[in-house]
């Protein structure tokens, strides 16, 4: 049995996994990841990457329906209807996600970090055994940094098979379903609900909230809940799931119920080709007993402002931890942050602003706090508003349709950006200079003397700042 060691240990492979381990080889450390599956982790492999390559697959086919019908759109009419090959589909993203594997093995390995497959089983806090038999191999480290990342989280009344899929599976469907039902309301399920739905799917949404993206406020949603009525997505708003049966014909019935009715006899059903539970996800927190490192009653693996936990020299960063939204950006900062901590640098996690993006149509975009967060905080506010209605480059995308708007939310006396909203088509792609505005402690009038190139979208953030001064340009 063949017997590693390293100063730096690294498991899981994810956007916060390889990134520390990337930034570790670059400060001299000797570094070994070990990564079950494949380097990239969940989100590149099997979430936000090929969510994103399917988004985009869905919105051209939905573009070129629009040209195929009728007299066409823009002047562009196409002599037939736009057809659907799901299993090229699947390819042309696998192809994506094949590349960035590629390229993220290929970023280990020019840094000097050694990448080894396999199944960690630790046999205490800063052991680990990958493989079994004469071809097991120790790693033995000084310092550990566990990266597992999260899995989705499994209804015991709707176990995952047959129909009942995660997104892992609505991701890899080789052929298109006739009608898909979403159990959950958020994020995830909303953007594989409404990307089905654009490639032609019927879509049903099973929510326990009365609202869709209850996270956000209704301002903000309201674009968004306008789109799920026009493109006939049905929302079923306060109900609970009660489970599944299957059917004689392979579909799969689902049962649901109004969530304050107690009499069963009025229960609600839909017949469904695959049900998508969505319903959030937990940590990967199962293997770590032997490490002795301390979870909270979540799961989740406890850590302080260093993502250090309770076992000397053993770090924690990502999904698998109680610090900070479970989203890669803020992995691959932690993982970032703690290769230096070990290097001797003093580094802390304590960001002004993290961004949260929703990619549904339109996309939703929420940095610092909202209007209501900040008269909570105490703050005395002053709003913004600017749609995109009115700026020029959205037109020429077509992205005013969705009636979005960008909002600005300032400290009355001092002018301070509190937070920065948005929702529309292409909307994420504004939100670097949001984030960076509040990570710097911008006030309005540095983002209004802020040239902004024409014609651009971000003209948008200028001009809701303008609105927040009380003399905006191009809106009345």
């Amino acid at each position: 049995m063949q017997t590693k060691k390293c100063q730096v240990l690294v498991i899981g492979a994810g956007p916060g996994g390889y990134v520390s381990a990337i930034r570790a080889s670059q400060l001299g450390l000797k570094t070994i990841i070990v990564e079950a599956d494949r380097a990239g982790g969940t989100c590149l492999i099997r979430g936000c990457i090929p969510s994103k390559a399917l988004i985009h697959a869905a919105h051209t086919f939905h573009n070129l329906a629009q040209h195929s019908s009728g007299d066409g759109h823009m002047g562009i009419s196409i002599p037939g209807p736009a057809e659907l090959n799901m299993s090229d589909l699947i390819g042309w993203k696998e192809g994506i996600v094949d590349r960035l594997n590629k390229g993220v093995e290929h970023l280990l390995k020019t840094s000097g970090a050694e990448l080894v497959t396999g199944w960690a089983e630790f046999q205490d806090a800063k052991t680990v055994k990958v493989g079994e038999g004469k071809d097991a191999i120790i790693i033995q480290a000084d310092n550990v940094i566990l990266a597992n990342g999260s899995v989705p989280i499994e209804l015991p009344f709707m176990k995952y098979g047959n129909n009942v899929i995660s997104s892992r599976e609505a991701l890899q469907l080789q052929e298109k379903p006739d009608h898909v039902v979403v159990i959950g309301g958020g994020y995830i399920g909303l953007e594989l609900g409404i990307t089905y739905r654009m490639l032609g799917s019927e879509v049903t949404v099973i929510e326990a909230m009365d609202s869709v993206l209850p996270i956000f406020d209704k301002e903000l949603r309201r674009p968004l809940e306008r789109h799920l009525k026009k493109s006939k997505i049905k929302v079923h708003l306060g109900v609970f799931a009660k489970g599944v049966e299957d059917q004689k014909d392979g579909k799969t019935k689902v049962n649901f119920i109004d969530k304050n009715e107690k009499d069963e006899s009025k229960m609600q059903s839909v017949i469904a080709d695959k049900v998508l539970v969505t319903v959030g996800r937990k940590p990967n927190s199962e293997c770590l007993a032997p490490t002795g490192v301390a979870l909270d009653e979540r799961g989740f693996v406890k850590v302080n402002q260093r993502c250090e936990t309770n076992m000397r020299g053993v770090y924690a960063i990502g999904d698998v931890t109680n610090l900070g939204e479970m989203l890669a950006h803020v992995a691959s900062f932690q993982g970032e942050m703690v290769a230096e901590i070990i290097a001797g640098k003093k580094r802390e996690y304590d960001p002004v602003a993290v961004p949260a993006i929703v990619f549904t149509e339109p996309e939703i975009v929420s940095v610092g706090l909202s209007p209501d967060e900040a008269k909570a905080a105490g703050h005395p506010i002053i709003i913004g508003k600017f749609p995109l209605a009115a700026n020029g480059r959205s037109l020429t995308q077509e992205a005013e349709k969705t009636g979005g708007f960008v909002r600005v939310v300032a400290r009355e006396d001092d002018h301070r950006v509190l937070g920065i909203q948005g929702v529309g088509t292409h909307i994420s792609e504004l939100v670097g200079e949001w984030t960076l505005a509040l990570e710097m402690g911008a006030l309005l009038e540095d983002i209004a003397g802020t040239i902004h190139a024409h014609p651009t979208m971000t003209e948008m953030t200028h001009e809701a700042v303008l609105a927040t001064l009380g003399h905006a340009i191009h809106s009345a």
